[in-house]
């Protein structure tokens, strides 16, 4: 894949309005996919069956596309969709407790217009950020195989491509590893924690966050403070690459 310091010219296509449209065309293809069978049958069951207290919504019942700036230069990498979150709504992230930590974050730090998130109509904005994620079906137990994990890097790998960004904050171990994966990393994978930070082959920073599940934000291992703390960090790198600290990419 190309990466956050190449130049115009060397993968990317940065024609105005054309990472727009590209991104639009993506987004299509990948909520017509089918090609993990297993994803395709859990998504679908859930969407039919529905949770009680939604047992009077549409679910989505797809895979599901990445939301955000398409001139971003930071770019927030999931797991996977949640099974009544947006497996239902249609958008990353959205209509369950993890997207109210993050895009209350978001908010707060000044990367969204608002802090909530509960459907893909409800007028939410992200300014300078994308938020998108390693697997685009929902998967049993939130677990999707290693070669579900690979099979679906493809639309990933081609999202970044899109989109001129600096700045890779993985959200959990699981997205950790995709992304070095994607990045070419080599020899000794450096390791996962809250607020860690590599720079990658290419160029471009990688952030490590605690994933905004409950189990974490429940428990008190993820504070508000800890997760605006690796947003604002993002935000610092990605003008530092603006202001002449690294290669630039135009938008």
């Amino acid at each position: 894949m190309t990466t956050a310091n190449e130049q115009p010219g060397s993968g990317r296509d940065h024609t105005p309005g054309t990472p727009s449209r590209a991104l639009a065309a993506l987004r299509e293809e990948i909520t017509g996919c089918r090609a993990c069978p297993r994803l395709v049958e859990w998504r679908e069951q859930v969407a039919r069956e529905r949770r009680a207290a939604y047992a009077d919504q549409a679910y989505w019942g797809r895979p599901v596309p990445g939301f955000g700036d398409p001139a971003a230069r930071v770019v927030l990498v999931g797991l996977a969709p949640a099974a009544h979150g947006a497996n239902r709504t249609g958008r990353v992230f959205t209509g369950d407790r993890s997207g109210d930590w993050l895009f209350a974050s978001l908010h707060r730090t000044g990367f969204a217009n608002q802090a909530r998130s509960v459907a893909a109509d409800d007028g939410l904005q992200l300014r300078d950020a994308y938020v998108t994620a390693a697997v685009r079906c929902a998967p049993p137990d939130n677990r999707p195989s290693t070669e579900e994990r690979d099979r679906c890097l493809a639309y990933l790998e081609r999202e970044l491509d899109l989109l001129p960004w600096q700045v890779l904050v993985a959200l959990g171990g699981f997205a950790w590893d995709a992304v070095l994966r994607l990045t070419g990393w080599s020899g000794r994978k450096p390791r996962f924690g809250h607020g860690a930070e590599v720079e990658l082959p290419g160029g471009g920073t990688l952030l490590g966050s605690y994933h905004v599940s409950q189990q974490n934000t429940f428990t008190g291992r993820l504070t508000e403070e800890m997760l605006d703390a690796v947003f604002t960090t993002a935000r610092a790198r990605a003008e530092d690459t603006r202001a002449g600290h690294g290669a630039s990419v135009e938008a």
